[in-house]
């Protein structure tokens, strides 16, 4: 006999991103690299998974690769070396050259140096230790 999966009904119709997921490989060094780098408060912390508190009510999980993969019921791929996901935390900031001192500190590799880019924002764009992009931007102040 199975389990019955419970439905909620929502009584407003409204669709927004609360949580961004990344599977990671190596979970306290990508812990302490989100620390070190962004300073973010710890929301939830079990064994498998860490959950930062972020902004505007979203939050950044990191998770045990092997333990997201019982979930899923597949493995993720493992980025390798020198290479990146194809994901991307795009973040506008207050301090950008100090964030990009704390990103250089923390070991995070550079991918793009910081430039004006089209869409009006400067930008620089790193990749954290498992290969997720994470861009660091201010808008261009005219």
């Amino acid at each position: 006999m199975g389990i019955k999966p419970l439905l909620t009904k929502c009584s407003v119709m409204t669709v927004r991103v609360i949580m961004t997921v990344f599977a990671v490989q190596d979970l306290a060094s990508s812990k302490k690299f989100y620390q070190d780098v962004f300073g973010w408060s710890i929301n939830l912390e079990v064994p498998v998974l860490v959950s930062f508190k972020m902004s505007n009510n979203h939050e950044l999980m990191l998770y045990d690769k092997v333990s997201f993969a019982r979930n899923t019921g597949q493995m993720p791929l493992l980025v390798p070396e020198n290479s990146i996901s194809s994901t991307e935390l795009y973040f506008h900031v207050d301090d950008l050259e100090g964030i990009i001192r704390k990103l250089k500190k923390a070991g995070a590799r550079l991918l793009s140096e910081l430039a004006p880019r089209d869409w009006g924002d400067e930008v620089a764009y790193y990749a954290d230790p498992d290969g997720n992009v994470l861009a660091v931007a201010c808008p261009i102040q005219s």
